[in-house]
C-alpha cells in the first residue's frame, strides 16, 4: 500500500518519515558531540533570546570561560553567514557558547542541565529539543517538519530501531511544548495509517 509522503496537520505539512523513521538519542555512544560539531550555532526563535538572557545567572556558571567571554563580546545571540540567528560559537571550534564539560569530558547543554535540575524556566533552543526534526517557514503562512539525517546522530537512528521508537515517539514532550496536545492528537492518529511500515 502507498502512504502519503506529505501529512497536513494544521498549518504544518509533516514529512511521512517522521512516522515512519526510528530515533533515539545514544549519548553513551555520541557523548554530546552535536553541542560541539556543526558550521554554526543551534537556530533561535526570538523569544528565547530573552530566554536565554533570563536564566543566563542560573547556567553560565557551567559554560567554559571561553564561552562566557565569547557572550560578553557577541551577546546572547548572532546571526549566522544564511542570516538565521543562532547560538553564538567559541572563536575558532564549532563549540557552542552553551556547552558545558563534565570531569570526564562529556558534553552537555549548560542551559539543559540547570533546567533538568530545577534552576531556571528554560529547557534549551527548540531546535535542540526537536532534533531530528527540522521546522522552516514556507510560502503561505505553512511550516515544514522535515527529518534531518547527521552523520553524527547515526548511533540514534540505529538505536531507535532496535527499540521500536519512532521519531514522533522520542519527540512526545518537546512535540507538545511547541505545538500543543491537540497536535500530537492529531500526529497518533496519523500515525495508526503507518502502522507496520518500517524504514531504516
Amino acid at each position: 500500500m502507498k502512504y502519503p509522503a506529505i501529512i497536513q496537520i494544521d498549518d504544518c505539512l509533516i514529512s511521512s518519515e517522521i512516522f515512519t523513521g526510528f530515533f533515539a538519542c545514544d549519548y553513551e555512544k555520541c557523548r554530546g558531540c552535536c553541542c560541539v560539531i556543526g558550521d554554526s550555532g543551534a537556530p533561535l526563535e526570538d523569544c528565547e533570546v530573552a530566554a536565554i538572557e533570563r536564566n543566563y545567572a542560573v547556567f553560565s556558571p557551567l559554560m567554559s570561560e571561553k564561552g562566557r567571554k565569547t557572550v560578553s563580546e557577541t551577546g546572547y545571540s548572532v546571526v549566522d553567514a544564511d542570516g538565521d540567528l543562532v547560538t553564538p560559537l567559541v572563536p575558532g571550534s564549532e563549540e557552542c557558547v552553551y556547552t558545558h564539560f563534565d570531569e570526564n569530558g562529556n558534553c552537555f547543554c549548560s542551559i539543559e542541565k540547570k533546567w533538568c535540575e530545577g534552576a531556571g524556566d528554560f529547557c534549551k533552543p527548540i531546535s535542540c529539543r526537536l532534533y531530528p526534526i527540522r521546522v522552516s517557514e514556507l510560502r503561505g503562512g505553512l511550516r515544514a517538519l522535515n527529518l534531518h539525517r547527521w552523520e553524527i546522530c547515526k548511533d540514534a537512528f540505529i538505536k531507535g530501531k532496535k527499540e521500536n521508537i519512532r521519531v514522533y515517539q522520542f519527540l512526545k514532550d518537546p512535540i507538545i511544548h511547541y505545538f500543543g496536545e491537540e497536535f500530537y492528537e492529531e500526529m497518533l492518529a496519523a500515525a495508526a495509517m503507518f502502522d507496520g511500515t518500517e524504514q531504516d
